[in-house]
């Protein structure tokens, strides 16, 4: 008889109106989601009243987050959260309800939810100020 041990993991996805919000740096509400495995085990939204990144970083640090599911977000920010070894998973859009499912079905980084004008959605794009390289998300290869 075998026994898994899953750990569970908070996933914050920053919420404007029910859509992942266009900018992390200035959001005010986050949606926690509590995950083992695939089974959502506890919501809680929070508002988020911190507007200077490292206090935005002490904040998430102090709530337990380990995943942050956002949508643009400044380098400075995502390399001071990644320092504290929360997951970033930037350039990220849709409805909330609908990116957490693809989250859990690992399926999050299909291009239905890559922001507009993210290099990553643009087939053969050069690296841009996103970080993305060229052909990240291609399933394609590019015409030579």
């Amino acid at each position: 008889h075998e026994t898994r041990v899953t750990a569970s993991v908070l996933i914050a996805v920053p919420n404007c109106q029910g859509h992942v919000s266009p900018v992390f740096d200035v959001a005010t509400r986050l949606t926690l989601v509590l995950l083992k495995d695939e089974v959502e085990l506890e919501r809680k939204e929070a508002v988020l009243f911190e507007k200077q990144p490292d206090r935005i970083v002490r904040c998430l640090v102090e709530i337990g987050v380990e995943v942050l599911v956002c949508g643009a977000i400044s380098r400075e920010l995502q390399m001071t959260l990644e320092s504290t070894r929360i997951k970033v998973l930037p350039h990220i859009c849709g409805e909330v309800e609908a990116v957490l499912a693809a989250y859990r079905a690992g399926k999050l980084q299909g291009g239905q939810f890559v922001m507009p004008g993210c290099c990553r959605r643009r087939r053969g794009g050069r690296r841009g100020a996103c970080g993305c390289q060229r052909g990240f998300l291609s399933r394609r290869p590019s015409a030579q």
